[in-house]
């Protein structure tokens, strides 16, 4: 963790995001950061999940890296697919529920895109784009405990209405991939992504 900071210098490190996960993630492996959260309005024209997470992540980003003279913008958008269909986050309560039941028992996939720019002396010097995949099998739910998680609240801000971090972990019989995706940014590959950006 020393030598990625020592890496990085001085250079700051923008989260382009207000996800405290986010922050959490980048917090536990050394990075220095500040939070500059993208007040654009965003737009998807794209029809594939890892397509809309990649627009997204680049249209916060780039918001961003718009308002700042130097340093590493990192910008990000998680979403729950599940039989072609995109999950975001749910509504309302019933919105919540409709989701959890659909993911009962099954296998769906958590699509995290990111896009890294990289600024020095208000030029854009170089930019990365790129998404990761997790496979999440959920084990069977009943109404009652689909009805018990969203009485906490927690599913109610996150895609797919539900956070694997928190009570959703007792409902997850597996994952094939990056468990840190499913929590909202892929670290292992921010991070060799950015050495890229900074050394190439």
């Amino acid at each position: 963790m020393r030598l990625l900071q020592k890496q990085i210098g001085t250079l700051p490190v923008i989260l382009a995001s207000g996800s405290p996960r986010r922050r959490e993630i980048l917090e536990q492996v050394g990075i220095a950061h500040t939070v500059m959260v993208s007040e654009i309005d965003e737009r998807i024209t794209k029809s594939k999940p890892e397509q809309v997470v990649m627009e997204l992540a680049t249209q916060k980003s780039e918001d961003v890296a718009s308002k700042v003279t130097e340093g590493v913008v990192i910008g990000a958008d998680t979403v729950v697919a599940f039989d072609g269909n995109i999950l975001g986050k749910p509504k309302s309560e019933e919105d919540a529920f409709l989701m959890l039941k659909t993911l009962s028992g099954c296998t769906h996939s958590v699509f995290t895109g990111v896009c890294m720019i990289l600024k020095k002396d208000g030029a854009t010097v170089d930019k990365s784009i790129f998404y990761e995949e997790t496979k999440v099998m959920m084990c069977e739910m009943t109404k009652e405990e689909i009805e018990d998680y969203i009485v906490g609240k927690e599913p109610m801000d996150k895609a797919g209405a539900y956070g694997i971090q928190g009570e959703a972990g007792m409902f997850i019989e597996r994952i094939d991939g990056d468990y840190y995706n499913v929590v909202g940014l892929p670290i292992a590959k921010v991070v060799q992504e950015m050495k890229h950006l900074l050394y190439k």
